[in-house]
């Protein structure tokens, strides 16, 4: 039987855990016991993880993936029997056929062009924000301030979800990937967050307007409840994945002053940069969860049906044989190819709309503000080690 449990304290709060490299440099996949015993297996390698996140016989679905990879309030009620039923519209947890129909149908939503659309808005709602930092003057909260209305008021109006109704979801977005939130709190977080975009939802049938709710609405595509769904997933994973990427990517930089003057002087730098933060970065930071359905054979490693995989992003994205000297944050590295958007069928379905965020947020902040930097010292800055999003609780800031 297997001893490795999987590691999470990180040594460096930009690295991935030094056990998980070790592992990495060993073998692309691992043994694993997970927190209820099961043995399943670890992925560590790049190549490795890209065939699992890609292989039509592994199984997205809560019902299949009954293992907790770790001890957590969170991950173990997630596997509760009465939670593993498949809300209508939650996607993210479907496979295909299923998770191809709304796949289908919300892709046009989010196509680069559409998405390059949006900038001028992007850019107007940054410069505000800036305003409003540099009128309250330092020191200030970086992720208050910036980080997380950014995204939180692109996504609200892209939606078509009030911003002044933030308090209403933003509260709840962070219990749901708290991997400390008891079951019942995760279930009213998840039904407070439902019963609000239901509403909404009712609203917009009644009165609809220029968004994607109300297009999608128009479409007849979709049940009340299914878009409901839809509506809870993407309000939730359009501006906390962000807000981390800007709130842990500003901080990345800030420790490392030739790389955010890169960023900051040559604008050339930036498209490519964005690539490599969020390689270097790779926020989902506990890994996606697979099951076989089959058996299966990856890298000379037999996966049996019925048996669990972790697939530990961030160290598959340090892998060497992918991206050389992979342990550096290097913006000019061509950084294409990394897999914190995921692969496959389940790659981010917003990941063109992050991208438009952070090319715009982050030369933004760094030129309107020269002497940005930390106003503490690294290490006491409050890291999200107890979120299944990796990033800064908060990131105080002086200029």
């Amino acid at each position: 039987m297997s001893e490795l449990t999987l590691p999470t304290a990180r040594q460096r709060p930009l690295d991935p855990p030094d056990e998980v490299t070790a592992l990495r440099q060993q073998a692309p996949i691992h043994r694993m016991t997970y927190a209820d015993g099961h043995q399943g297996w670890l992925v560590t390698g790049y190549a490795a993880a890209r065939a699992v996140l890609a292989g039509p016989h592994f199984s997205n679905r809560p019902e299949n993936n009954v293992h907790p990879p770790i001890r957590s309030a969170r991950m173990e009620a997630a596997m509760r029997p009465e939670l593993m039923r498949v809300p209508p519209g939650f996607f993210l947890r479907m496979d295909a056929p299923e998770h191809t129909r709304y796949r289908k149908l919300l892709t046009g939503q989010f196509t680069v062009r559409r998405m390059k659309m949006l900038e001028p808005r992007i850019q107007e709602i940054t410069e505000t924000c800036l305003d409003a930092m540099e009128a309250a003057g330092p020191p200030v909260d970086l992720v208050q301030e910036f980080a997380l209305p950014i995204p939180s008021l692109v996504i609200c109006e892209l939606l078509g979800v009030p911003y002044e109704d933030r308090d209403r979801f933003q509260a709840d977005s962070k219990l749901l990937v708290n991997l400390e939130t008891k079951v019942d709190d995760a279930v009213a977080a998840l039904g407070r967050v439902s019963a609000y975009l239901h509403g909404l939802i009712q609203r917009k049938r009644k009165e609809p307007a220029d968004d994607l709710l109300s297009g999608l609405l128009e479409s007849g595509e979709l049940a009340d409840d299914e878009l409901t769904g839809v509506g809870v997933l993407l309000l939730i994973a359009g501006h906390e994945t962000t807000a981390n990427m800007l709130g842990l990517g500003t901080y990345a930089l800030l420790t490392n002053p030739a790389q955010l003057a890169a960023m900051r002087d040559d604008p050339s730098v930036v498209e490519n940069g964005v690539e490599e933060l969020l390689r270097y970065l790779t926020i989902i930071h506990l890994g996606p969860i697979r099951t076989a359905l089959e058996d299966v054979e990856i890298e000379g490693v037999t996966i049996k049906a019925g048996e669990s995989v972790t697939i530990h992003l961030p160290a598959a994205n340090r892998d060497a044989s992918r991206f050389p000297d992979a342990e550096r944050l290097d913006v000019t590295r061509p950084a294409g190819g990394h897999l914190t958007f995921g692969h496959g069928i389940h790659q981010c379905l917003g990941q063109q709309l992050a991208r438009a965020e952070m090319r715009i947020a982050y030369p933004a902040l760094l030129r309107r503000l020269p002497g940005l930097r930390l106003a503490v010292t690294p290490e006491e800055v409050p890291m999200r080690s107890d979120m299944t999003i990796y990033g800064v609780h908060r990131l105080p800031v002086t200029w």
